[in-house]
């Protein structure tokens, strides 16, 4: 296996070379942990075997959320946290994308617009749902920001995990959506979600003071899927929370100046490989460093950390609940 930390002491040269004009802290600092993680170069810890005094001291891993080889442990209890908190309600995966006219303005700003992508998905299904003939209440929702596709290129979108399910707190009582049987599973129109979704932004963005782009579609996409009891699709978004972009795994080759990495076809479902120079595939992997401190995975409604009693009294099968 090709550790990543092995590629960026191959071409960090020419990484900060060719890119310094766009690296800002963070990225130096994730590329000094990754490159370090595990190493002489890191703080070492004495483990002895429990069966005999053989001891040894081994290196720490650096700990960092970017790293694609560390916080398998904080991504497994992130999904065990959300796992507990499952309701008696059918799950909806739904995905809110920015256009790609959008992306300049996202990178330059990604503090600012990565939370107003956030806060106008939320504010959005959060008014369908208030309105739905069947809800007629605040929902509970998971939502997890990606900004990279397979390929590592920038696309920030937001993926949200939520039951078909809302809470009336006038009236104290739970309400869910009833499955059709004629159409399968459904929540909200993908076209009209997409629809308030894009209005909210454009109002935010300008609201932050930031200037649109000259020209951006009328239609944005978004997209609602039935996900069953949610399961599959909390373990998908775990996998990817902690660990980096990319699995060290899917380094298949480098020298020469290049690097190749393997991903899958979101269409065809293939494997396939993309072949870069050793700066450029740097700068794939480091441009989706999130600002310091931002949150990528938060939860909403009556999946809020704060909403535990409610989800106790849902597990007890109760449809009524007391503020």
């Amino acid at each position: 296996m090709i550790r990543l930390a092995t590629v960026i002491d191959t071409f960090e040269a020419d990484f900060r070379a060719q890119y310094r004009h766009r690296l800002r802290p963070e990225h130096y600092r994730a590329l000094a942990a990754i490159k370090h993680c595990r190493t002489q170069a890191s703080p070492t810890m004495q483990v002895q075997c429990t069966q005999c005094d053989h001891h040894k001291r081994v290196p720490h891993s650096c700990g960092h959320r970017h790293c694609p080889h560390c916080q398998h442990h904080e991504s497994q209890q992130w999904l065990e946290r959300q796992l507990k908190k499952q309701v008696p309600a059918e799950y909806f995966l739904l995905t809110f994308t920015l256009p790609a006219q959008f992306r300049a303005l996202a990178f330059a700003h990604q503090s600012v617009v990565y939370e107003l992508m956030l806060r106008c998905c939320w504010e959005t299904v959060r008014t369908f749902s208030h309105n739905d003939k069947q809800l007629r209440g605040t929902p509970g929702a998971i939502a997890v920001l990606h900004t990279n596709t397979r390929r590592l290129d920038y696309h920030p979108h937001v993926h949200w995990v939520m039951p078909a399910a809302a809470v009336d707190g006038e009236r104290r009582q739970w309400r869910t959506k009833r499955r059709s049987k004629s159409k399968g599973g459904y929540l909200f129109n993908h076209k009209a979600v997409a629809k308030v979704f894009r209005a909210k932004m454009l109002a935010a963005i300008e609201g932050a003071g930031l200037t649109l782009p000259g020209c951006y579609p009328e239609q944005w996409v978004a997209d609602c899927k039935s996900v069953g009891s949610g399961a599959p699709a909390l373990i998908y978004l775990g996998r990817y929370l902690y660990r980096g972009v990319l699995r060290e795994q899917d380094i298949v080759a480098y020298g020469d100046g290049e690097v190749s990495f393997r991903y899958r076809n979101a269409k065809t479902g293939r494997m396939e490989r993309r072949t870069v120079s050793g700066a450029d595939f740097l700068w794939l992997v480091l441009q989706h460093v999130l600002p310091k401190g931002f949150r990528r995975a938060r939860n909403f409604g009556f999946l809020h950390p704060n909403c535990k009693r409610l989800i106790a009294l849902l597990h007890q099968g109760n449809r009524t609940f007391m503020s």
